[in-house]
Protein backbone atom coordinates (compact mmCIF):
# COMPACT_ATOMS: atom_id res chain seq x y z
CA UNK A 1 0.00 0.00 0.00
CA UNK A 2 0.99 3.37 -1.18
CA UNK A 3 2.67 5.92 1.99
CA UNK A 4 0.11 9.43 2.38
CA UNK A 5 3.92 11.17 1.98
CA UNK A 6 4.79 9.16 -0.84
CA UNK A 7 1.37 9.78 -2.63
CA UNK A 8 2.50 13.70 -2.01
CA UNK A 9 5.51 13.39 -3.43
CA UNK A 10 4.20 11.50 -6.57
CA UNK A 11 2.05 14.57 -6.91
CA UNK A 12 4.82 17.16 -6.77
CA UNK A 13 6.17 15.05 -9.61
CA UNK A 14 3.27 15.62 -11.52
CA UNK A 15 2.40 18.91 -10.72
CA UNK A 16 6.27 19.48 -11.73
CA UNK A 17 5.85 17.64 -15.10
CA UNK A 18 2.71 19.39 -16.10
CA UNK A 19 3.77 22.72 -15.28
CA UNK A 20 6.92 22.85 -17.11
CA UNK A 21 5.36 21.31 -20.63
CA UNK A 22 2.53 24.42 -20.30
CA UNK A 23 5.89 26.65 -19.65
CA UNK A 24 6.98 25.25 -23.10
CA UNK A 25 4.38 25.27 -25.27
CA UNK A 26 4.46 28.98 -24.52
CA UNK A 27 7.38 29.03 -25.54
CA UNK A 28 6.75 27.36 -28.53
CA UNK A 29 3.82 29.47 -29.14
CA UNK A 30 6.00 32.12 -29.98
CA UNK A 31 7.31 30.04 -33.21
CA UNK A 32 11.23 30.19 -31.74
CA UNK A 33 11.12 27.36 -29.34
CA UNK A 34 11.91 26.44 -25.92
CA UNK A 35 15.40 28.80 -24.84
CA UNK A 36 18.51 27.37 -23.56
CA UNK A 37 20.50 27.80 -20.37
CA UNK A 38 23.53 28.71 -22.59
CA UNK A 39 21.25 31.15 -24.82
CA UNK A 40 23.41 34.33 -25.60
CA UNK A 41 20.43 36.33 -26.61
CA UNK A 42 16.92 36.53 -25.12
CA UNK A 43 13.87 35.02 -26.05
CA UNK A 44 10.67 37.06 -27.96
CA UNK A 45 9.03 36.36 -24.73
CA UNK A 46 11.35 37.89 -22.29
CA UNK A 47 10.50 41.34 -24.36
CA UNK A 48 6.24 40.24 -24.22
CA UNK A 49 3.97 42.12 -21.54
CA UNK A 50 1.35 39.56 -21.50
CA UNK A 51 2.94 36.47 -20.70
CA UNK A 52 0.54 35.66 -18.04
CA UNK A 53 0.28 31.55 -18.94
CA UNK A 54 4.11 31.12 -18.72
CA UNK A 55 3.87 33.16 -15.07
CA UNK A 56 1.23 30.80 -13.57
CA UNK A 57 3.52 28.00 -15.20
CA UNK A 58 6.32 28.68 -13.12
CA UNK A 59 4.65 29.52 -10.50
CA UNK A 60 3.82 26.11 -10.05
CA UNK A 61 6.94 24.51 -11.02
CA UNK A 62 8.90 27.08 -8.49
CA UNK A 63 6.55 26.05 -6.22
CA UNK A 64 6.48 22.21 -6.39
CA UNK A 65 10.08 22.09 -6.77
CA UNK A 66 10.94 23.78 -3.65
CA UNK A 67 8.53 21.50 -1.90
CA UNK A 68 9.63 18.53 -3.07
CA UNK A 69 13.45 19.81 -2.04
CA UNK A 70 12.18 20.35 1.18
CA UNK A 71 10.91 16.66 1.46
CA UNK A 72 13.48 14.77 0.42
CA UNK A 73 16.39 16.96 1.66
CA UNK A 74 17.60 16.63 5.66
CA UNK A 75 16.17 19.14 7.21
CA UNK A 76 19.55 20.26 8.24
CA UNK A 77 20.67 20.95 4.44
CA UNK A 78 17.81 23.10 4.03
CA UNK A 79 17.99 25.32 7.00
CA UNK A 80 21.81 25.67 6.03
CA UNK A 81 20.61 26.88 2.86
CA UNK A 82 18.54 29.42 4.28
CA UNK A 83 21.50 31.15 5.37
CA UNK A 84 24.26 30.46 3.54
CA UNK A 85 23.12 31.93 -0.06
CA UNK A 86 25.11 34.21 -1.66
CA UNK A 87 23.85 34.60 -5.17
CA UNK A 88 22.83 38.06 -4.38
CA UNK A 89 26.09 38.98 -3.34
CA UNK A 90 27.59 37.90 -6.57
CA UNK A 91 24.68 39.64 -8.65
CA UNK A 92 25.47 42.90 -7.07
CA UNK A 93 29.05 42.43 -7.64
CA UNK A 94 28.02 41.46 -11.62
CA UNK A 95 25.78 44.26 -11.84
CA UNK A 96 28.14 47.34 -10.09
CA UNK A 97 30.77 46.48 -12.03
CA UNK A 98 28.61 46.20 -15.28
CA UNK A 99 30.20 43.00 -16.24
CA UNK A 100 27.82 42.03 -18.48
CA UNK A 101 28.04 45.31 -20.23
CA UNK A 102 31.66 43.92 -20.91
CA UNK A 103 30.73 40.78 -21.95
CA UNK A 104 28.10 41.79 -25.08
CA UNK A 105 31.12 43.12 -26.69
CA UNK A 106 32.57 39.51 -26.69
CA UNK A 107 29.65 37.57 -27.38
CA UNK A 108 32.54 34.65 -28.05
CA UNK A 109 33.86 35.06 -24.57
CA UNK A 110 36.25 36.99 -22.75
CA UNK A 111 39.29 35.44 -20.36
CA UNK A 112 38.78 36.69 -16.94
CA UNK A 113 42.55 38.21 -16.96
CA UNK A 114 40.81 40.55 -19.37
CA UNK A 115 37.76 41.18 -17.95
CA UNK A 116 39.08 41.75 -14.41
CA UNK A 117 41.24 44.45 -16.32
CA UNK A 118 38.34 46.09 -17.68
CA UNK A 119 36.63 46.08 -14.45
CA UNK A 120 39.57 46.60 -12.40
CA UNK A 121 39.08 43.94 -10.18
CA UNK A 122 41.15 40.70 -8.94
CA UNK A 123 41.29 38.02 -11.04
CA UNK A 124 40.95 35.38 -8.88
CA UNK A 125 38.02 36.98 -6.89
CA UNK A 126 36.33 37.77 -9.99
CA UNK A 127 36.50 34.27 -11.17
CA UNK A 128 35.44 32.95 -7.90
CA UNK A 129 32.43 35.27 -7.91
CA UNK A 130 31.64 34.21 -11.88
CA UNK A 131 31.30 30.76 -11.19
CA UNK A 132 28.79 30.85 -8.47
CA UNK A 133 26.81 32.97 -10.51
CA UNK A 134 27.50 30.32 -13.74
CA UNK A 135 26.46 27.38 -11.32
CA UNK A 136 22.63 29.14 -11.81
CA UNK A 137 23.10 29.85 -15.81
CA UNK A 138 24.08 33.63 -14.83
CA UNK A 139 27.20 33.73 -17.53
CA UNK A 140 28.60 30.81 -18.65
CA UNK A 141 32.39 29.81 -18.47
CA UNK A 142 32.66 28.65 -22.64
CA UNK A 143 36.40 27.15 -21.59
CA UNK A 144 38.72 27.79 -19.02
CA UNK A 145 39.09 30.67 -17.48
CA UNK A 146 37.04 32.91 -20.32
CA UNK A 147 33.36 33.57 -19.51
CA UNK A 148 30.49 34.71 -21.78
CA UNK A 149 26.86 36.38 -21.38
CA UNK A 150 23.62 34.11 -21.41
CA UNK A 151 19.88 34.85 -21.65
CA UNK A 152 20.06 35.38 -17.68
CA UNK A 153 23.29 37.58 -17.58
CA UNK A 154 21.66 39.38 -20.12
CA UNK A 155 19.19 41.21 -18.27
CA UNK A 156 22.13 42.17 -15.87
CA UNK A 157 23.15 44.99 -18.39
CA UNK A 158 23.09 48.73 -17.41
CA UNK A 159 20.97 49.53 -20.13
CA UNK A 160 18.26 46.80 -19.28
CA UNK A 161 15.23 48.25 -17.35
CA UNK A 162 15.80 45.10 -14.76
CA UNK A 163 19.88 45.33 -14.67
CA UNK A 164 19.37 48.79 -13.82
CA UNK A 165 16.84 48.13 -10.97
CA UNK A 166 19.06 44.92 -9.36
CA UNK A 167 21.75 47.46 -10.17
CA UNK A 168 20.42 49.43 -7.36
CA UNK A 169 18.97 47.34 -4.70
CA UNK A 170 21.69 47.28 -1.92
CA UNK A 171 19.94 49.06 1.05
CA UNK A 172 17.49 45.99 2.19
CA UNK A 173 20.16 43.51 3.45
CA UNK A 174 22.15 46.21 5.67
CA UNK A 175 18.26 46.74 6.95
CA UNK A 176 17.84 43.07 7.32
CA UNK A 177 20.72 43.07 9.71
CA UNK A 178 19.13 45.26 12.13
CA UNK A 179 15.81 43.37 11.75
CA UNK A 180 15.87 41.30 15.28
CA UNK A 181 17.29 44.27 17.17
CA UNK A 182 14.34 46.22 16.30
CA UNK A 183 11.79 43.25 17.11
CA UNK A 184 13.16 43.53 20.64
CA UNK A 185 14.89 47.44 21.16
CA UNK A 186 11.74 49.05 23.48
CA UNK A 187 11.29 52.04 21.33
CA UNK A 188 10.81 49.90 17.92
CA UNK A 189 9.42 46.62 18.30
CA UNK A 190 5.69 47.60 18.75
CA UNK A 191 5.64 50.69 16.52
CA UNK A 192 4.17 50.63 13.13
CA UNK A 193 5.33 54.28 12.64
CA UNK A 194 7.40 55.20 9.58
CA UNK A 195 10.10 56.49 11.68
CA UNK A 196 10.02 52.91 13.36
CA UNK A 197 11.37 50.80 10.27
CA UNK A 198 14.72 48.46 10.53
CA UNK A 199 16.10 51.18 7.98
CA UNK A 200 15.22 54.44 10.41
CA UNK A 201 16.62 52.04 13.15
CA UNK A 202 19.92 51.18 10.67
CA UNK A 203 20.53 55.34 10.31
CA UNK A 204 20.07 56.25 13.21
CA UNK A 205 22.84 53.84 14.88
CA UNK A 206 24.58 55.80 12.12
CA UNK A 207 24.16 58.82 13.14
CA UNK A 208 21.99 59.38 10.11
CA UNK A 209 18.41 60.29 9.80
CA UNK A 210 15.67 61.21 6.72
CA UNK A 211 12.74 59.67 5.22
CA UNK A 212 13.21 57.16 2.50
CA UNK A 213 11.23 59.81 0.11
CA UNK A 214 13.53 62.78 0.96
CA UNK A 215 15.59 62.34 -2.68
CA UNK A 216 17.71 64.55 -4.51
CA UNK A 217 16.58 64.92 -7.91
CA UNK A 218 19.22 62.43 -9.04
CA UNK A 219 18.27 60.54 -6.33
CA UNK A 220 14.55 60.67 -7.44
CA UNK A 221 15.38 59.77 -11.20
CA UNK A 222 17.36 56.58 -10.14
CA UNK A 223 13.98 55.45 -7.95
CA UNK A 224 11.76 55.87 -10.83
CA UNK A 225 14.01 54.72 -13.30
CA UNK A 226 14.24 51.69 -11.06
CA UNK A 227 10.36 51.22 -10.65
CA UNK A 228 9.99 49.94 -14.60
CA UNK A 229 12.49 47.55 -13.71
CA UNK A 230 10.64 46.58 -11.02
CA UNK A 231 7.34 46.72 -13.07
CA UNK A 232 8.98 44.21 -15.80
CA UNK A 233 10.36 41.79 -12.81
CA UNK A 234 6.40 41.74 -11.21
CA UNK A 235 4.70 41.21 -14.77
CA UNK A 236 2.64 44.82 -13.79
CA UNK A 237 2.57 45.27 -17.29
CA UNK A 238 -0.19 42.07 -18.01
CA UNK A 239 -2.35 44.35 -16.18
CA UNK A 240 -2.94 46.24 -19.47
CA UNK A 241 -4.69 43.12 -20.86
CA UNK A 242 -6.42 41.75 -18.26
CA UNK A 243 -8.74 44.46 -17.33
CA UNK A 244 -11.68 46.17 -19.78
CA UNK A 245 -9.98 49.37 -20.17
CA UNK A 246 -11.82 49.76 -23.63
CA UNK A 247 -14.92 50.57 -21.09
CA UNK A 248 -12.78 53.33 -19.15
CA UNK A 249 -12.85 57.16 -20.50
CA UNK A 250 -10.77 58.35 -17.57
CA UNK A 251 -7.79 57.41 -15.66
CA UNK A 252 -6.50 59.17 -12.57
CA UNK A 253 -2.94 57.64 -11.51
CA UNK A 254 -2.36 58.24 -8.48
CA UNK A 255 1.16 58.17 -7.20
CA UNK A 256 2.08 58.06 -11.04
CA UNK A 257 5.46 58.05 -10.22
CA UNK A 258 7.15 59.34 -13.95
CA UNK A 259 4.58 56.89 -15.83
CA UNK A 260 5.88 53.62 -15.97
CA UNK A 261 2.41 52.03 -16.09
CA UNK A 262 0.18 55.15 -17.78
CA UNK A 263 2.56 55.90 -20.76
CA UNK A 264 1.79 52.23 -22.17
CA UNK A 265 -1.62 52.58 -21.26
CA UNK A 266 -2.12 55.74 -22.90
CA UNK A 267 -0.12 53.78 -25.98
CA UNK A 268 -2.50 51.07 -25.97
CA UNK A 269 -5.58 52.58 -25.17
CA UNK A 270 -5.87 55.79 -27.30
CA UNK A 271 -8.93 56.80 -26.05
CA UNK A 272 -8.06 57.08 -22.35
CA UNK A 273 -7.69 60.53 -20.80
CA UNK A 274 -4.59 60.32 -18.31
CA UNK A 275 -4.40 62.28 -15.40
CA UNK A 276 -0.96 61.97 -13.29
CA UNK A 277 -0.77 63.13 -9.79
CA UNK A 278 2.00 62.73 -7.29
CA UNK A 279 4.61 65.54 -5.88
CA UNK A 280 5.15 68.72 -8.07
CA UNK A 281 8.93 67.80 -8.24
CA UNK A 282 8.26 63.94 -9.34
CA UNK A 283 5.79 65.54 -11.72
CA UNK A 284 8.66 67.65 -13.22
CA UNK A 285 10.35 64.38 -13.94
CA UNK A 286 7.18 62.60 -15.25
CA UNK A 287 6.19 65.40 -18.36
CA UNK A 288 10.34 65.22 -19.44
CA UNK A 289 9.55 61.10 -19.51
CA UNK A 290 6.69 61.56 -21.18
CA UNK A 291 8.14 64.17 -23.76
CA UNK A 292 10.58 61.40 -25.04
CA UNK A 293 8.26 58.50 -24.70
CA UNK A 294 4.81 59.26 -25.70
CA UNK A 295 4.96 62.95 -27.24
CA UNK A 296 1.62 62.29 -29.12
CA UNK A 297 -0.83 61.68 -26.17
CA UNK A 298 0.71 65.32 -24.99
CA UNK A 299 -0.09 66.92 -28.04
CA UNK A 300 -3.73 65.71 -28.48
CA UNK A 301 -4.24 66.74 -25.08
CA UNK A 302 -5.12 63.49 -23.84
CA UNK A 303 -2.36 63.74 -20.49
CA UNK A 304 -2.41 66.11 -17.59
CA UNK A 305 -0.13 66.67 -14.75
CA UNK A 306 -2.22 67.17 -11.58
CA UNK A 307 0.09 67.81 -7.89
CA UNK A 308 -1.32 66.26 -4.90
CA UNK A 309 0.28 64.84 -1.57
CA UNK A 310 -2.31 61.62 -1.42
CA UNK A 311 -2.01 61.32 2.80
CA UNK A 312 -2.94 65.15 2.60
CA UNK A 313 -5.41 65.88 -0.48
CA UNK A 314 -7.74 64.25 -2.38
CA UNK A 315 -7.38 63.44 -6.61
CA UNK A 316 -9.36 65.41 -9.20
CA UNK A 317 -12.98 64.96 -8.81
CA UNK A 318 -15.43 62.28 -11.02
CA UNK A 319 -12.93 60.11 -13.15
CA UNK A 320 -13.92 56.38 -14.36
CA UNK A 321 -10.84 54.99 -12.55
CA UNK A 322 -8.44 55.91 -10.03
CA UNK A 323 -5.30 53.70 -10.30
CA UNK A 324 -3.10 52.82 -7.57
CA UNK A 325 0.20 50.76 -8.24
CA UNK A 326 2.34 49.64 -5.38
CA UNK A 327 1.18 52.29 -3.03
CA UNK A 328 -0.41 51.29 -0.51
CA UNK A 329 2.11 48.41 0.56
CA UNK A 330 4.21 51.41 1.44
CA UNK A 331 2.16 52.41 3.77
CA UNK A 332 0.94 51.01 7.57
CA UNK A 333 -2.52 50.36 8.24
CA UNK A 334 -3.27 54.16 9.22
CA UNK A 335 -1.73 55.85 6.33
CA UNK A 336 -2.96 53.66 3.90
CA UNK A 337 -6.73 54.25 5.25
CA UNK A 338 -6.06 57.62 5.12
CA UNK A 339 -4.90 57.71 1.10
CA UNK A 340 -8.16 55.69 0.37
CA UNK A 341 -10.58 57.84 1.82
CA UNK A 342 -8.90 61.05 0.65
CA UNK A 343 -9.93 59.42 -3.12
CA UNK A 344 -13.47 57.91 -1.64
CA UNK A 345 -14.17 61.76 -1.43
CA UNK A 346 -13.86 62.75 -5.01
CA UNK A 347 -15.05 59.34 -6.66
CA UNK A 348 -18.58 59.57 -8.39
CA UNK A 349 -21.19 56.19 -8.12
CA UNK A 350 -19.60 54.69 -10.89
CA UNK A 351 -16.00 55.09 -10.61
CA UNK A 352 -13.64 52.44 -9.86
CA UNK A 353 -10.31 52.20 -7.47
CA UNK A 354 -8.23 49.84 -8.75
CA UNK A 355 -4.92 48.59 -6.12
CA UNK A 356 -2.47 46.58 -7.59
CA UNK A 357 0.23 45.31 -5.50
CA UNK A 358 1.24 42.03 -4.30
CA UNK A 359 -1.19 40.17 -2.36
CA UNK A 360 -0.32 37.43 0.24
CA UNK A 361 -1.95 34.15 -0.12
CA UNK A 362 -2.49 32.18 2.79
CA UNK A 363 -4.20 29.21 4.65
CA UNK A 364 -7.72 29.61 6.05
CA UNK A 365 -8.30 32.71 4.01
CA UNK A 366 -11.23 33.42 2.44
CA UNK A 367 -11.67 32.94 -1.22
CA UNK A 368 -11.30 35.80 -3.09
CA UNK A 369 -14.04 37.98 -5.33
CA UNK A 370 -14.37 37.29 -8.65
CA UNK A 371 -11.19 36.52 -9.65
CA UNK A 372 -10.03 35.59 -13.35
CA UNK A 373 -8.96 31.82 -12.68
CA UNK A 374 -8.46 30.58 -9.50
CA UNK A 375 -5.91 31.66 -6.93
CA UNK A 376 -5.96 28.38 -5.01
CA UNK A 377 -2.83 26.49 -5.40
CA UNK A 378 -2.95 22.67 -6.49
CA UNK A 379 -2.52 20.40 -3.32
CA UNK A 380 -0.02 19.63 -1.88
CA UNK A 381 1.88 23.10 -3.49
CA UNK A 382 2.99 25.65 -0.76
CA UNK A 383 1.03 28.15 0.50
CA UNK A 384 1.06 30.82 -2.25
CA UNK A 385 2.07 28.37 -4.52
CA UNK A 386 5.01 28.13 -2.82
CA UNK A 387 6.51 31.27 -4.51
CA UNK A 388 8.02 33.41 -1.60
CA UNK A 389 8.63 36.17 -3.78
CA UNK A 390 5.35 38.12 -2.62
CA UNK A 391 6.38 36.98 1.49
CA UNK A 392 10.21 38.56 0.67
CA UNK A 393 8.53 41.60 -0.93
CA UNK A 394 6.59 41.94 2.19
CA UNK A 395 9.80 41.57 4.36
CA UNK A 396 11.40 44.71 1.98
CA UNK A 397 8.45 46.88 2.70
CA UNK A 398 8.87 46.38 6.60
CA UNK A 399 12.50 46.70 6.37
CA UNK A 400 12.37 49.77 4.57
CA UNK A 401 8.98 52.07 5.51
CA UNK A 402 7.25 49.44 8.06
CA UNK A 403 4.82 48.58 5.67
CA UNK A 404 3.65 45.85 4.34
CA UNK A 405 1.97 43.26 1.72
CA UNK A 406 -1.54 42.28 2.73
CA UNK A 407 -3.81 39.09 2.38
CA UNK A 408 -6.76 40.00 0.22
CA UNK A 409 -9.32 40.18 3.44
CA UNK A 410 -6.84 43.19 4.80
CA UNK A 411 -7.10 44.72 1.78
CA UNK A 412 -11.05 44.29 2.04
CA UNK A 413 -10.91 45.64 5.55
CA UNK A 414 -8.90 49.02 4.82
CA UNK A 415 -11.18 49.17 1.79
CA UNK A 416 -14.09 49.22 3.70
CA UNK A 417 -12.80 51.47 6.67
CA UNK A 418 -12.96 53.84 3.20
CA UNK A 419 -16.11 53.00 2.40
CA UNK A 420 -15.30 51.17 -0.61
CA UNK A 421 -16.18 47.54 -1.44
CA UNK A 422 -13.90 44.82 -3.38
CA UNK A 423 -16.16 43.86 -6.68
CA UNK A 424 -13.54 41.87 -8.69
CA UNK A 425 -9.66 40.78 -8.44
CA UNK A 426 -7.73 40.00 -11.58
CA UNK A 427 -4.43 37.23 -10.44
CA UNK A 428 -1.54 38.49 -12.45
CA UNK A 429 0.70 36.06 -10.82
CA UNK A 430 2.55 37.82 -7.52
CA UNK A 431 0.62 40.72 -8.02
CA UNK A 432 -2.98 41.14 -8.04
CA UNK A 433 -5.32 43.66 -9.32
CA UNK A 434 -8.56 44.52 -7.21
CA UNK A 435 -11.33 46.80 -7.66
CA UNK A 436 -13.16 48.69 -5.40
CA UNK A 437 -16.49 50.60 -5.94
CA UNK A 438 -18.52 52.78 -3.75
CA UNK A 439 -19.87 50.47 -0.92
CA UNK A 440 -23.79 50.40 -1.00
CA UNK A 441 -26.32 51.36 2.11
Amino acid sequence: MTEPNEIKVEALLSIINSSAREAMAEYKNTGHGVPGIDANTLHPLDFATDTLALRKAIRLLEGACEQLNTILAPPQHTAYNFIHNYNWACTNVATQSCIADVLEKHPEGLSVDALADAVNFDKTKLARVLRLLTLRGCFKEVKRDVFANTRLSLVLQSTNDVGFNLQHQRGCHKFAAVLYETMTNQEFARSDEVEKSPRAFALKNEGKHGSFWEMDEEASEIFHKCMIGHSVIHGSYTALHYYPWDNVSSVVDVGSGTGTISIPLAKMFPHLRVTNQDLPEILKLSRNTWEQKAPEALLDGRVEFVPLNFLEESPVVGKDVYYLRSIIHDWPDNEARVILRNIRKVIGPNSRVLIHECVLLRKFEEADVGANGSTEALEPTLLNFGSNTPYQHDMAMWLLFNGKERTLNEFKNIGASAGLVLTQTYDLVGMMLMEFRIAQD
